[in-house]
């Protein structure tokens, strides 16, 4: 991939993150995660552990050459995996994106973005300071914030309540959407469409 020529703002990777581990599988946290197995299924790829401490694999859309990964360090040591893979394959941050929950968005929302800042996410934090780089592309989603006095680091390590279930769901279906996009069209373009037509998904309330 690094003796391609690619334009340096053209997204060739695609980060997930979250938690290796079936007790985590289902977890608010792991929104990358199921966003990143979604936009490999789709696009036939296979993810395998080799090289870094993450399952990966590389696929070609529209012409291009793209890696998706997903971190096995644990989201606290996200960039550990991220900085080993940008530096073998030459990526710069500015061509890559990460998929991660965010719990200032409500449930249902996304929301692609340029670059940032952490907003207190450790795992975006992890790979800021092992790139020493904050210029890279995120994509949220939301999960909101606890809504029944939970501490947030019980909730985001816990599924979605029962009657948010659908919501979550469909929040990942639309964020493999974004994601493509991305990859297919562009930053812009998706940012244009995604983030200007987001809507909060209701969840079903529930009657007693």
């Amino acid at each position: 991939m690094g003796q391609q020529v690619e334009r340096v703002d053209q997204i060739i990777a695609v980060v997930g993150l979250g938690n290796p581990g079936k007790q985590y599988e289902v977890t608010r946290h792991n929104v990358g995660f199921r966003v990143l197995d979604r936009l490999a299924l789709s696009s036939s790829v296979k993810l395998e552990e080799r090289k870094f401490p993450a399952i990966w694999g590389a696929c070609l859309i529209s012409r291009q050459k793209v890696l998706l990964l997903k971190p096995l360090t644990y989201m606290n040591r996200s960039g550990e995996a991220v900085s080993q893979m940008l530096r073998y394959f030459k990526i710069l941050p500015k061509q890559m994106l990460v998929i991660h929950d965010d719990l200032d968005l409500a449930l249902g929302r996304i929301r692609l973005a340029q670059r940032g800042g952490a907003g207190g996410h450790r795992g975006v934090t992890s790979i800021m300071e092992h790139l020493g780089d904050q210029d890279f592309a995120r994509l949220k989603l939301g999960i909101g914030r606890p809504l029944h006095e939970e501490t947030v680091e019980a909730y985001v390590l816990h599924p979605p309540y029962p009657e948010q279930g659908g919501a979550f769901e469909e929040m990942i279906k639309r964020g493999a959407e974004a994601a493509q996009m991305v990859l297919e069209s562009g930053l812009v373009r998706a940012m244009n469409l995604f983030n200007r037509n987001d809507v909060i998904i209701e969840a079903p309330v529930r009657v007693s």
